[in-house]
């Protein structure tokens, strides 16, 4: 046990397969997909050079957009912000440009093994990412309450926190099947894996992320509660997600979300923004060469003001310019609330379920600061203990997590001061960069007093509250409980047979219309969803080799929950 504290059950050997976040609510084998040399399907030739709106130039809007181009469509990609939308890379001003910080999504596990595809296809290399006691952090230190304890291992922790991981992989085994449900996903046992997660929503769709733990007779003590929700497993601590649905945190524990995370050499932003440049070898209708930048002039067009149905139901885009196109088909990825503030909607888009479950969507908040500095300097080493003078830090202070970052021991490094999610989050929000890092400068100093982190700093901060993002509105979307009928509405919007022929043509897709919200892979997968809507609308099809996520939704549709 290195990589965590606590961390999930582990039952791995060299015999069994890696892992891939591919459900359980809908397991579908979307690296298959898209590994295949069929491709992922084609449209009729009459179709070809059709117009597509993309609205939302995240990850999930480009490589839906990039795919619908390989087809022959050409996606017509609407974009308020900037490419790439929560996989955002800045840099400081007056340093190195390639002193990066990752406001948003900055650490990807192996299982997302879509994402996966997209970054070696663009030429993108990834590194261990330093999470508390990973293998590859060279120490970390867990401070609560005061009290501070240096680790490089979960063993030189007191026997306490490895009291606390025992009990969460007892509650694990005895609450949801880990085990069982590993291993059938591991073996892309699909029966199985829907057996067991069919009878979990049913039990456990009611339930907080809390009320699982407190119902685990490994669990009864408070005091191991308190630390695991302070310390958690994985990234950190999960007290923040206490009050989410349980089946939230089984996905991410099944599919091993938090473990073994790689960071994007460079940045995750260059992923959106190399596909958007990249010609691909194999396309159809364009001319060899086309790109989606080339396709564009070089830019996606402004923010969308409205969309309406119109005659032959046509979606018509209104954007900030004025302009006016109608499509035949129309992705949308953005951030769903959008939907309904910002942008002015008929109610006719989408059926009135569909809008609830829009309207109940909970969201994440979430905040980080990072600081430039001369050098990685917590390698240093203190002349009494021998040990590093500064360390990956989980507190139960202010900064909550800390976060070192370098890129070797002679050059100029990065440090996430603090890293945040929902109410410690809205703690730092009516604070300016400047002031945040006082107030993280001070937590830090009470948990390394001889370290002065202050001398080493060559930059101003950078920092990014996502609640307070105008396009964003928070991090990622995290069921409530009682909200799984709602997500099924979302993730399952891109078939469209059974709707009423004025309400298809425009698809969802993005990181909350995902099972997986919070990780990369979902808007992946919800992208891909959504180009074979479109190519299905359009009279398209998958080669019978190769069938796609709606060819055999009727197989492994998400499990249905009554609603009387």
């Amino acid at each position: 046990m290195t990589s965590t504290v606590p961390t999930a059950v582990q039952h791995i050997d060299a015999q069994q397969p890696p892992i891939t976040m591919f459900g359980p609510d809908f397991p579908y084998a979307y690296d298959d997909f898209l590994a295949h040399p069929a491709g992922l399907g084609q449209i009729p030739a009459t179709a070809h050079g059709t117009e597509v709106a993309v609205i939302g130039g995240g990850l999930s809007g480009i490589v839906a957009a990039y795919e619908l181009m390989k087809m022959g469509l050409k996606p017509v990609v609407y974009e308020a912000d900037e490419i790439g939308g929560r996989l955002r890379t800045v840099g400081f001003e007056g340093c190195d440009p390639a002193l990066t910080a990752e406001m948003g999504a900055m650490r990807f596990p192996p299982s997302s093994t879509a994402l996966q595809h997209y970054i070696d296809l663009v030429g993108l290399e990834t590194r261990p990412f330093p999470n508390p006691l990973a293998e590859t952090t060279p120490s970390t230190v867990v401070d609560l309450k005061g009290e501070s304890h240096y680790a490089t291992t979960v063993d030189d922790l007191p026997q306490v926190y490895r009291d606390v991981m025992n009990a969460w992989n007892a509650c694990l085994e005895e609450g949801a099947d880990f085990s069982d449900m590993n291993r059938a996903m591991r073996e892309r046992d699909v029966p199985r894996i829907r057996e067991i997660w069919a009878k979990l929503v049913e039990k456990l769709d009611n339930q907080t992320f809390y009320g699982f733990l407190c119902d685990s007779d490994s669990f009864k003590s408070f005091r191991h509660r308190e630390i695991f929700g302070q310390v958690g497993f994985g990234t950190g601590g999960w007290d923040t997600d206490f009050p989410n649905s349980i089946l939230e945190i089984l996905r991410v524990v099944y599919t091993e979300a938090d473990d073994h995370h790689r960071g994007i050499v460079g940045g995750s932003q260059q992923l959106p923004l190399r596909l958007w440049e990249r010609e691909p070898v194999k396309i159809v209708h364009w001319a060899p060469g086309t790109s989606l930048a080339s396709l564009h002039d070089g830019a996606p067009r402004p923010a969308v003001t409205r969309l309406n149905r119109t005659s032959g139901n046509r979606i018509t885009v209104t954007d900030a310019n004025g302009d006016i196109r109608t499509y035949q088909a129309a992705i949308f990825t953005a951030q769903s609330w959008l939907l309904l503030s910002k942008i002015a909607c008929d109610d006719s888009l989408f059926p009135i379920d569909h809008w609830t479950a829009m309207e109940r969507t909970h969201y994440m908040e979430s905040s980080k600061l990072f600081v430039p500095v001369d050098r990685p300097f917590w390698l240093d080493k203190d002349e009494t203990t021998g040990r590093d003078v500064m360390s990956m830090t989980l507190t139960d202070r202010m900064t909550r997590g800390t976060y070192l970052l370098d890129e070797g021991p002679d050059k100029p490094a990065v440090i996430c001061l603090s890293y945040t999610w929902c109410d410690d989050s809205l703690k730092w929000l009516p604070l300016s960069a400047n002031e945040r890092m006082e107030v993280m400068l001070k937590s830090l100093g009470e948990i390394y007093p001889k370290v002065d982190i202050r001398k080493h700093i060559i930059g101003n901060p950078v920092t990014v509250s996502w609640e307070n993002e105008p396009y964003f509105m928070g991090a990622f979307k995290a069921n409530l409980p009682g909200h799984y009928r709602y997500q099924r509405r979302l993730f399952t919007h891109f078939v469209q047979d059974a709707l009423p022929e004025d309400k298809r043509g425009i698809f969802l897709a993005g990181d909350d219309i995902s099972w997986t919200a919070g990780w990369a892979e979902g808007a992946v997968q919800t992208a891909l969803n959504a180009v074979w809507g479109v190519m299905h609308q359009l009279g398209g099809a998958t080669d019978p080799t190769n069938p796609g996520p709606g060819d055999v939704y009727d197989e492994i549709a998400p499990v249905e929950l009554p609603e009387d």
